[in-house]
């Protein structure tokens, strides 16, 4: 049986493990102060809110820090911020300048149909830096790949590795640049590469429970990578079938039509749709993911409602 991840770290970091929806939150805790890394999607802001403020008691929260600015990662953000005003909000710094204007589009929630209030930040985490989380010095180290704007953060005196979705216990998260036609999968191998140099002695994933079997989810993570690598097209289906789920876990249940016409009103449908599987009709190619996700036991079809399972 897996150790618990309250065992695997220090008192002074918590760990709020969350569903698929919402990203961990990590909290760094001190008698005075308090940082959180990573703050949830947007539907779940108030109970973002409660598990910190559950957490934190006493104190206030005084930094929100972004590993990246996926929905699900800084959806949060803008929550935290109205409830406490002061707060020092750090992001990484490529695209500081879609958050200045709200380019949505920039920003990919317009292209993935999904949603992220606006929010503002006050500095950037700038690769080869450190940023104080708490009583700790964290290190930020780029890591391209699944976001080519995504940072790590290491903190060297536990050799403990915050790598959002970098790493996964069991691989790491959709490679989007590759989707959009561009090089990405290299990135990856080259980030799992820096993690293997970091050594570090237990990960906090952005999902999942923390984990100490570095090695072991490296060699995971580099198997998936050459399965894609292998075979785009099936890391082109396992992306649709990842944005649709998203849905799903927002919504929970919708009719099988709205759930099409999300998909038909959803950039990234189309663009994958249009590179990779312009063989089959939009219709068609909804109804095979709808099927192999209910075949998979992530969705079940009741007459014309889909339902999250």
């Amino acid at each position: 049986m897996p150790t618990p991840s309250s065992q695997l770290l220090p008192q002074d970091i918590a760990l709020l493990e969350r569903g698929w929806l919402s990203s961990n939150n990590v909290l760094f805790l001190t008698a005075t102060e308090s940082t959180v890394v990573d703050t949830g999607y947007a539907s779940h802001a108030q109970q973002t809110w409660e598990l910190i403020r559950t957490a934190l008691g006493d104190r206030s929260l005084t930094k929100i820090i972004n590993t990246h600015l996926h929905s699900d990662h800084c959806g949060g953000n803008a929550h935290l911020q109205t409830l406490w005003p002061d707060v020092q909000t750090f992001i990484p710094p490529d695209l500081a300048g879609a958050v200045q204007t709200w380019n949505t589009l920039a920003l990919s929630y317009e292209p993935t149909g999904q949603t992220c209030p606006a929010f503002r930040f006050n500095s950037t985490l700038q690769p080869g830096t450190s940023v104080s989380a708490g009583q700790r010095q964290l290190e930020v180290h780029a890591a391209p790949g699944h976001d080519p704007h995504a940072v790590l953060l290491f903190e060297p005196e536990q050799r403990l590795l915050l790598s959002a979705d970098a790493l996964w216990g069991n691989g790491f998260g959709v490679v989007f640049p590759e989707l959009e036609g561009e090089t990405a999968f290299t990135e990856v191998k080259e980030t799992l590469e820096l993690i293997e140099s970091l050594q570090p002695q237990t990960v906090i994933p952005g999902h999942g429970p923390a984990f100490t079997d570095v090695g072991d989810a490296l060699k995971r993570a580099h198997s998936r990578l050459a399965k894609y690598q292998a075979d785009p097209v099936f890391h082109a289906r396992y992306a649709a079938k990842v944005l649709l789920k998203f849905r799903l876990l927002e919504t929970q249940t919708e009719h099988l039509d709205s759930l099409k016409r999300w998909t038909e009103q959803t950039p990234y449908f189309k663009l994958l749709h249009d590179r990779f599987f312009s063989s089959t009709t939009p219709t068609n190619w909804f109804v095979e993911l709808v099927e192999e996700l209910s075949s998979a036991n992530a969705l079940k079809v009741d007459g014309q409602t889909v339902i999250n399972t």
